[in-house]
């Protein structure tokens, strides 16, 4: 199972700074069995904090097993969806930054 606090608190290494700049967006990812993580995008500059801070552009709201799941391809994101098994509050602030944040 991946290691989904590791994942996130991964995120400003791998992510490009060339893509990012002039980006900004906010998220709070609330996994259930891992704990509540901000991810801040900030004109280019990526961070990741324990706990909720801000107001969100995007919550996203999962268990770690399922978001653990998801990284591996193991559970397609639309049928996580359907199911409750994901919870996305902005869905198209999502898929702007899934790929930037490496989550397809």
């Amino acid at each position: 199972m991946i290691d989904v606090k590791k994942f996130l608190f991964d995120l400003p290494a791998k992510a490009n700074p060339d893509v990012l700049e002039g980006m900004s967006t906010l998220f709070h990812f609330d996994i259930a069995d891992a704990g509540q993580f901000t991810v801040q995008l900030d004109n280019g500059k990526l961070s990741v904090s324990e706990g909720f801070s801000g107001e969100p552009t995007c919550k996203v709201t999962t268990s770690a097993e399922s978001f653990s799941k998801l990284l591996a391809g193991d559970l397609n994101p639309m049928m996580a969806m359907m199911t409750g098994k994901l919870k996305i509050s902005n869905p198209g602030e999502m898929l702007k930054y899934a790929k930037v944040f490496g989550l397809m």
